[in-house]
């Protein structure tokens, strides 16, 4: 039996476009998903939906796609790379057409050791980005009550029963993934952009050796052997199949997405720790907030990543790739 062989190329267009079109669609719940595990005293959000509608109110529609630009920018090539780097090891891996489980799982660690070196700044960038929102509605804005007697210690006596009306707060700078970029090249050097790498490393590979065996079996329940070549699965199969492998592996490993956003963030907010590595943050998260702090944002990953990577797989299985190369010859 053989299995239809598909072009580099064609992997890399198909990773591209669909990680394209799956950022777009689910950005703003990993906003918010980044939001809720970065809580740690006040708790500004109550849930995914009030964090949403919050963001909304005080940020306008687009502030719920804060970071996604460098997200769109750079989750080509991290998308390319894992779904390309998969099928490569897998091919290297089988014997005769069959690929072991222990193969299954070795390619996926191969894919998920891969996509680092784009995964770690991208999501360094994007983490700033998406939390800035969050630590300005922390912050304490004076209320016409608290600002008028202050302004009258500070001038002495009033000259006039009528106070003018107070000035509103101006809003701090909103930072941008560009000066990020460059202070911290300057600051800390190229490794200021790989904080967090290790991290990134441990949730990434076990995601991937869960997540690409499952998918793959998964798949295969709707594959069909025509003239003894094995044909694609329908794009509802291949996306549900999606779909749910990135569910389970998105909870899985949400301990160490949490984990990965602390210690990535670099701006905190009044009385939130700042850790010194994964061990001390893995200390002090379970010492101040408790095991349940390890989950949260857990349904806000699922719903990230189930459809992310129902739409990736439907697309490369779909084999946009192919016909966009098809038209180029």
């Amino acid at each position: 039996m053989a299995e239809k062989k598909v072009s580099l190329p064609a992997k890399l267009i198909n990773g591209g476009v669909a990680g394209l079109v799956g950022v777009t669609c689910v950005f703003p719940i990993d906003l918010a998903k980044t939001r809720l595990q970065n809580q740690q005293g006040v708790q500004v959000y109550k849930g995914m939906l009030d964090c949403l509608a919050k963001t909304v109110r005080s940020e306008g529609y687009f502030g719920c796609y804060r970071g996604a630009a460098v997200n769109l920018t750079l989750v080509t090539p991290e998308k390319a790379i894992k779904l390309a780097a998969n099928d490569v090891f897998r091919q290297k891996l089988s014997k005769d057409g069959h690929l072991p489980l222990w193969g299954e799982v070795l390619a996926g660690c191969g894919a998920g050791t891969c996509q680092v070196v784009v995964t770690t700044p991208m999501e360094m960038l994007k983490i700033q980005l998406q939390d800035a929102g969050r630590l300005a509605a922390q912050r304490p804005v004076s209320t016409p009550a608290q600002a008028a007697p202050a302004a009258a210690a500070a001038s002495g006596p009033a000259p006039s029963l009528v106070a003018p009306p107070p000035a509103r707060p101006s809003p701090p700078p909103r930072p941008s993934a560009t000066s990020i970029t460059v202070e911290l090249l300057k600051t800390r050097g190229l490794a200021g952009l790989y904080r967090g790498a290790g991290a990134t490393l441990m949730r990434d590979v076990p995601f991937s050796m869960i997540y690409f065996p499952l998918f793959a079996n998964l798949n295969a329940m709707g594959q069909e052997i025509v003239d003894n070549v094995q044909t694609r699965a329908p794009f509802w199969h291949s996306f549900v199949a999606g779909c749910t492998a990135g569910s389970v592996a998105a909870v899985a490993v949400t301990p160490l997405d949490v984990i990965k956003t602390r210690l990535q963030t670099l701006q905190k907010g009044e009385g939130e720790d700042t850790y010194r590595g994964i061990i001390d943050c893995t200390r002090r998260i379970m010492r101040r907030e408790g095991p349940a702090a390890f989950l949260k944002g857990a349904t806000c990953r699922a719903l990230v990543i189930a459809p992310l990577f129902g739409i990736a797989q439907g697309v490369y299985f779909l084999g946009v790739g192919e016909a966009l190369l098809g038209l180029l010859e």
